[in-house]
Formats: C-alpha cells, sequence, structure tokens
C-alpha cells in the first residue's frame, strides 16, 4: 500500500496591487511502512490462541504463521473461535512458515510458546530466515541465554528473552528492588491453582532482583530450618511461601516490614489477557533490536 501526502504552499512576495496570490498545492505518493509479520509458534496453548488475536487487532502487525503439534490443518482463526478465518492453517514445521514469509522481505518475528528444549533451535531457524524472536518459554537455563547471546550477537539479530510478559509483574518488581533498600525484613507469598512450577519464575525473579543489593534479610531467624517458614531463596535470605489452590487467581504479594510499619506490594493475575501489551510491545522492539535483552523492563 501506498499513503498520499499532500502540501499546501502560500508564497506572498510583492506584487502590484492587482495582482492575485496563486496558492499552490502538490501531492505525491509515498510508501507506506508494511505491517509486521508475525509468527506463533505454540499458536493452539491458551496463550499461543489469546496472542493470535492480539496481534490480529494490532495496529501494524499481523498474523502470517501458525506453528503447533496439535489441531494440525485447523484455521487458526476458527480454532481461536474468531466471527471469520483467518485462512492460515496451523502446521507442525516451522521451516515451511520462515520460508514463507522471508520471500516476502517483510520484518517478520517468531514469537515462541514452546518449551526450554527448543528454543535455541527455534531461534537458530528464525535468525537464518531473517526473522527477530520473542522467547516467552519458563524455566530458560542460564547456558541456553548464553548461547543464545552469542549466536544472535554473531549474527547481528535481534532477540528478546521475556522471564514474563505481564507489565504489572514488571512493575512489582521494581517497586521491589526500590523498596529493599529501605527495609530489613522481607517476605513473597504467591498464590496458584495448580502446583506446576513452584517457586514460580516470578518468585524466583523478585528473589533474585533482591539478592546482592548488599543487604541481609531477616536476620533474626536468617538460619532457621523451620519449613512453615519458607524456601529461602538466594543467599540473602529472601523467603518464598507458595499456596495452591483450585480457584485462586495467580497472584504475588512481596512483604516488606520496618520498625512500626508493614510495605506490601501485590500482583494479581486473573486471565491470559494481561501478557498481550507486553507481548505487542516486545514485538514491535525487538524488530530493531541487531542483539538479545534480556527482560522486557528493558522497554518501560
Amino acid at each position: 500500500m501506498a499513503t498520499l501526502s499532500c502540501q499546501f504552499h502560500l508564497a506572498i512576495h510583492r506584487l502590484p496591487c492587482n495582482a492575485r496570490v496563486r496558492p499552490s498545492f502538490s501531492c505525491s505518493v509515498q510508501p507506506s511502512q508494511s505491517n509486521i509479520k508475525v509468527v506463533i509458534n505454540g499458536a493452539a496453548k491458551e496463550i499461543g490462541r489469546a496472542a493470535v488475536i492480539a496481534v490480529t487487532k494490532a495496529r501494524g502487525m499481523e498474523v502470517a504463521g501458525a506453528v503447533d503439534s496439535y489441531c494440525v490443518g485447523e484455521d487458526i482463526g476458527k480454532v481461536c473461535d474468531m466471527e471469520e478465518p483467518l485462512e492460515i492453517p496451523i502446521v507442525n514445521d516451522l521451516t515451511m512458515v520462515l520460508g514463507s514469509i522471508s520471500q516476502s522481505k517483510e520484518t517478520g518475528v517468531v514469537v515462541d510458546f514452546t518449551k526450554p528444549s527448543a528454543v535455541y533451535d527455534n531461534v537458530k531457524q528464525a535468525t537464518a530466515f531473517g526473522l527477530r524472536s520473542v522467547v516467552y518459554v519458563p524455566r530458560i537455563t542460564v547456558d541456553t541465554i548464553s548461547a543464545l547471546s552469542a549466536f544472535c550477537e554473531k549474527a547481528s539479530m535481534g532477540c528478546l528473552v521475556a522471564p514474563t510478559l505481564s507489565i504489572g509483574s514488571i512493575l512489582l518488581q521494581q517497586a521491589a528492588i526500590s523498596a529493599s533498600f529501605h527495609y530489613n525484613n522481607v517476605e513473597i507469598v504467591e498464590s496458584r491453582a495448580h502446583a506446576t512450577d513452584l517457586p514460580s519464575p516470578d518468585a524466583i525473579q523478585i528473589a533474585n532482583n533482591l539478592s546482592n543489593l548488599g543487604q541481609i534479610y531477616n536476620r533474626e531467624d536468617l538460619s532457621t530450618d523451620v519449613s512453615a517458614r519458607g524456601q529461602v531463596l538466594g543467599q540473602d535470605g529472601v523467603r518464598v511461601h507458595s499456596m495452591v489452590l483450585p480457584g485462586l487467581p495467580s497472584s504475588t504479594t512481596v512483604y516488606f516490614s520496618g520498625p512500626g510499619e508493614v510495605y506490601t506490594i501485590k500482583h494479581d493475575i486473573t486471565d491470559v489477557q494481561c501478557l498481550m501489551p507486553g507481548l505487542l510491545l516486545a514485538s514491535r522492539k525487538v524488530a530493531r533490536l541487531k542483539h538479545l535483552v534480556y527482560g522486557l523492563e528493558k522497554f518501560l
């Protein structure tokens, strides 16, 4: 597509009194920026379906491919219960989708919702076809991130690894870091509906952020071995308590205390939709990167 750009010019010079001023009007056709082509890898998952809908509604972006080992051959629009089919079938071959997009010479991004063991190869494939990657896969190892960083640096291709896509979660983490300089006691309490991956990646990230800041927390019972006191994460005494009950929202609360006061920071996730603003932001930002960035907070 192209946009029509018009300019109106009014030039006034020294003219005779009976002369008329004639404005000039010129138009030019300028090429418009093309949409970012987004491939959803893990499209049949709950978060993948939400991502398809969010990208479809987003300005300047479009779904260009849907990859998953489930619902293969089905239209991703129908799988997402959209009003109209997108005429994009789910395929289980990432390479085939990447090849079709690379031929168009347009900006492309692969959003990876797969599993830790597949991330490195997925990013490598995307890079080979000239596409950037947004990775939202919990429990990626430090070795994998280091290998990805070295690979992206050598290839001069962008990749964003996001421990969380929730902007609210990032704001909670930033607030916790600020509070840690003013309080000597801190505990993390989280609730989840299902007992998987506990402590959660969010709790681990908060504990890591609060560690190595020159602060030792909870000195009064730092060495206690009472299991009810929770699990200590890191070397600086940050404790986490995980509560699991069906029906509970995904919630993370950080408690700080000092003489005569308690400071509480809480964040609840009630629906996967809360991750979509962060996903769209990540997809737009990674399109300009030429190296790996860890953490969406770098762009807030």
